[in-house]
């Protein structure tokens, strides 16, 4: 017997997520002001999202591993950290606060001492280690993808 009623289920639920948590941060178009980016980090990332996060070799590489730092754990954790390259005190400074937990990288040079005391800690899990190139190619076909480029590998 039907009943006529079936769940409707969005097939882009992801982009609809998206879009609703670009929607709830009225920001200056598609710049955000400096002193308004940990709040903006704050409304646009989801807990558990994976997020890819460059290196120390560029400056907003080094400005947004500071800002993810700042933000407030109970409103943002137990992300999945993508990173090239953990070269920075605060890459690992997240997973310590909680924001982060799993780690997939590729190098962690200067932080690398750092890494096994987190695990032993339970504070860090590693995902994956991964060639610079394995991590490097999707996050840049993701980016252009997203600016509206038809990438494939």
């Amino acid at each position: 017997m039907q009943t006529g009623w079936a769940p409707v289920r969005e097939s882009n639920t992801r982009r609809s997520e998206k879009a609703r948590r670009l929607a709830s941060f009225s920001g200056d178009g598609e710049v955000i002001p400096t002193k308004k980016a940990v709040e903006a980090l704050e409304r646009l990332i989801a807990l558990s999202n994976r997020v890819v996060l460059e290196g120390n070799n560029q400056k907003q590489a080094d400005f947004l591993s500071r800002t993810l730092a700042e933000v407030d754990p109970a409103k943002v954790h137990d992300l999945h950290m993508i990173m090239p390259s953990v070269g920075r005190s605060e890459h690992l400074d997240i997973f310590g606060k909680g924001i982060a937990h799993k780690l997939d990288f590729s190098f962690s040079g200067p932080q690398s001492l750092r890494i096994p005391q987190l695990l032993q800690d339970g504070q860090l899990e590693i995902g994956a280690i991964h060639t610079y190139t394995e991590l490097y190619i999707p996050a840049l076909c993701r980016s252009q993808s997203e600016r509206g480029a038809d990438y494939r590998l």
